[in-house]
């Protein structure tokens, strides 16, 4: 069996079990904390007499059996998903939410036993927690495995432009996806200032078949023009019966920001290419979503903050609050509200200074710090609460900006159709600051078509790793 082969079949082994250990030691934990433990006493509970744990225990077997298909039917037992935490996370609660349904419904059946409630509220809580944290060490030994160059898997790339190379950038700096780029097929060379013409050249695109044959390729990304389609689907074509995965890169902004249905009227299809971003619930979940999380954070962190404003006036003249005119929800402008972090009259040379500076000679000492640590955004809360913004949208622009990008960058101002947000699907991809702007608004435009509460949590959680790592590269 090949390495790559048995790492395949390792870590999958590994998280089951994983799984597996995390429920029975969830069930185990649950049923001691209820019958065994003053806990609930102390809560003002009813103490039971303690059932005998051999019906737990049948249980727990029953219980990881359907849980375990629950996962796979999720595909969540596979290598190589790079799922970060917080996808893994979201994922797990669904997954765990769902097994409960199912078991409280067997449980309700199943008359020879009697099963308490409060032990399945536990278990659901506790099987969250270890589950998560059995699949956060084995997702970073996984990974740990990719970086020294274990188990990878051989990969191509056909195409020689711009977004096949930028594909190449992504795999090479990030080892722990565990792909290795052995070469490009394209039926010329890439062009020498591009990263990917250090890559090996392996033939025309009409070589690829025969390349993926002969080095045995499972994995094939393709990032082609248009034009170079029919070629494209010849190579799919006689590469039939052949064991190999191909993942296309869409090559136009629309098909990449776009959620094309189609929807029948009286027996004509309409293909729906743009639909409004929220439901009318979907905007009333949004809001509430916002204005709990927000008022949360501004109550929690208040002695934080209150320090912060008080570090600000200590460390130079001027106000704590920074005041500026963005645009937000359809193209309006507000206030929006941040911490001063460089001295007062500053953005009075905006135009001159620019877009995202590194060390920008106006910050003040405090500010450095804020800038750096994003504490300089959290005023912005208050404009959540104000309903000028939510907790997750594109970020808003200055009006001139505004004017400038809508010339010449496409679906610029289709990031208006919402709200403007304190963090974002396009930061949270490190596209913040200096960054391409295109870049960005594709981003944006992706999120507002795929919308989901489940994805703004997503981006939230993101955003607070995103912090706390930010938090100890600063204490390094």
């Amino acid at each position: 069996m090949s390495n790559l082969r048995r790492g395949d079949f390792v870590v999958p082994l590994l998280t089951v079990l994983s799984d597996a250990v995390a429920i029975e030691s969830a069930f185990l934990l649950s049923y001691w904390l209820r019958f065994k433990s003053t806990v609930f006493d102390t809560l003002g509970f009813v103490r039971e007499a303690a059932p005998p744990v051999q019906g737990y225990l049948i249980g727990s077997i029953v219980v990881i059996a359907v849980w375990l298909l629950l996962f796979h039917s999720r595909t969540m037992y596979s290598t190589r998903r790079n799922a970060t935490l917080a996808d893994e996370f979201i994922n797990i609660v669904k997954v765990v939410s769902l097994g409960m349904l199912v078991v409280m419904s067997g449980a309700f059946f199943y008359r020879d036993f009697s099963y308490s409630r409060v032990v399945f509220g536990i278990l659901w809580a506790h099987s969250i927690v270890f589950v998560f944290l059995g699949r956060a060490v084995i997702s970073a030994y996984e990974r740990s495995l990719y970086r020294r160059g274990k188990h990878r898997q051989e990969a191509l790339i056909i195409g020689n432009d711009s977004l096949a190379s930028q594909i190449c950038s992504k795999l090479d700096n990030h080892p722990s996806f565990g792909f290795e780029v052995i070469g490009y097929v394209a039926d010329s060379p890439a062009q020498g200032e591009l990263p990917l013409s250090q890559m090996p050249y392996l033939g025309r695109l009409a070589d690829a078949p025969s390349v993926i044959a002969q080095q045995q390729i499972q994995l094939a990304f393709i990032a082609v023009q248009a034009r170079d389609h029919p070629a494209l689907f010849d190579v799919i074509g006689r590469c039939e019966g052949v064991n190999i995965e191909f993942m296309m890169v869409p090559d136009v902004l629309e098909v990449l920001t776009s959620d094309v249905k189609v929807r029948e009227l009286e027996g004509i299809p309409f293909l729906k290419i743009k639909s409004i971003p929220f439901t009318t619930w979907g905007r009333i979940s949004k809001r509430a979503m916002d204005i709990v999380v927000a008022g949360g954070l501004l109550v929690l962190l208040s002695p934080l903050l209150a320090l912060v404003a008080a570090l600000i006036k200590i460390d130079s003249r001027g106000p704590v609050l920074f005041r500026q005119k963005r645009v937000g929800l359809d193209g309006k402008e507000f206030t929006m509200y941040k911490f001063r972090s460089m001295r007062a009259g500053a953005e009075q040379f905006d135009r001159e200074a620019g877009l995202g500076i590194t060390d920008d000679p106006r910050r003040t000492r405090v500010g450095k710090i804020l800038r750096m640590t994003s504490l300089d955004e959290f005023p912005q809360l208050v404009n959540v609460l104000k309903g000028d913004m939510s907790m997750v949208g594109p970020r808003p622009e200055r009006s001139h900006f505004v004017q400038e990008f809508q010339s010449y960058v496409p679906k610029y101002l289709d990031r208006h159709r919402v709200k403007a947000g304190v963090t974002g699907w396009a930061q949270v991809n490190g596209l913040r600051g200096d960054t391409s702007i295109g870049e960005r608004i594709r981003f944006d435009l992706y999120y507002i078509e795929n919308w989901s509460l489940t994805f703004d949590l997503k981006i939230l959680l993101r955003t607070l790793r995103a912090a706390i790592h930010s938090g100890e590269n600063e204490r390094k």
